[in-house]
């Protein structure tokens, strides 16, 4: 896909998408959704990625959908006839969502600047959040006569609770990002030119650190273990998945490398050797 919204890099087994509107703050555009459920599906399936950053040229991170439709923005019937029905719509911020969620590599945010509406929902389906803490952000939707979307209100209650995500999501306030320090919105808060540096070496971290396998895994257990009924649920899956990786080589290595004191060299790849159970959250429950 040629990309005419965002631009794509990677160095150093870490990959680098960047939401590429700065003289429109990066605002939200089909054709920007369209690029991001490409490249993440990407990512998913390149062994040579371990992590993805993704920030925004120049002063903005992403300013919100692009609204130069006026008023009739988010009337997608009287737009495009594809769009007439009730049950065909899917929501575009969703879609990228969801592309992000699939995404078996760890996915960090660099938010270097303000993030409003579909660029602050986005977000929630990332692994990480670092934000530079002047930043300006919100949830606008209610003051638009809109709602929440981008399966916010499944990952925003997940990161703070629903009081926190009540509050945020009924005023539709603008807050500074600092002002949300400690509520699990975000993993750190620096100065907007220490916000990309910061996500960067996180990314490298995992990348140099850490099994690919291990990794993939570890997010999904997180993720889908949310959804699990109770704790015993989830010592089950832990159950297999570790009796699963203890017979595996970057098991071996892991221990053998650190026994030795020298940097590992994991081989494994996730999209190539992963359990034969994998994904358990879609079998039929029993």
């Amino acid at each position: 896909m040629e990309l005419q919204h965002t631009t794509y890099t990677v160095e150093n087994r870490v990959g680098l998408i960047t939401l590429n509107r700065p003289e429109r703050l990066n605002a939200f555009t089909v054709q920007m959704r369209n690029e991001l459920i490409h490249l993440f599906g990407q990512v998913d399936q390149d062994d040579q990625v371990r992590a993805v950053v993704i920030t925004g040229a120049g002063r903005a991170f992403c300013a919100g959908m692009d609204l130069a439709a006026g008023g009739s923005t988010f009337d997608y019937a009287s737009r495009d006839p594809q769009e007439a029905s009730l049950a065909q719509h899917r929501d575009g911020g969703g879609q990228v969502a969801l592309a992000i969620f699939r995404c078996r590599k760890p996915v960090i945010a660099a938010m270097n600047g303000p993030a409003v509406g579909v660029g602050f929902t986005m977000t929630l389906a990332m692994d990480m959040r670092v934000a530079a803490e002047d930043a300006k952000m919100g949830m606008v939707f209610t003051q638009r006569g809109l709602v929440p979307e981008a399966c916010s209100s499944w990952f925003l209650t997940r990161l703070v609770g629903a009081g926190k995500a009540l509050e945020l999501a009924c005023t539709g306030r603008v807050f500074r990002a600092g002002d949300q320090a400690g509520t699990g919105l975000f993993n750190y808060l620096l100065p907007a030119d220490q916000v990309l540096p910061k996500a960067l070496e996180l990314a490298q971290e995992i990348a140099a650190n850490t099994s690919a396998t291990s990794v993939a895994l570890a997010k999904a257990m997180i993720w889908h273990g949310l959804g699990e009924a109770d704790p015993q649920s989830v010592h089950l899956i832990d159950s297999r998945v570790f009796y699963w990786v203890g017979k595996q080589p970057d098991a071996a290595e892991g221990i053998q490398s650190f026994l030795e004191k020298r940097p590992p060299e994991f081989k494994m790849s996730p999209t190539k050797d992963m359990p034969d159970f994998y994904p358990w959250w879609k079998e039929p429950k029993v």
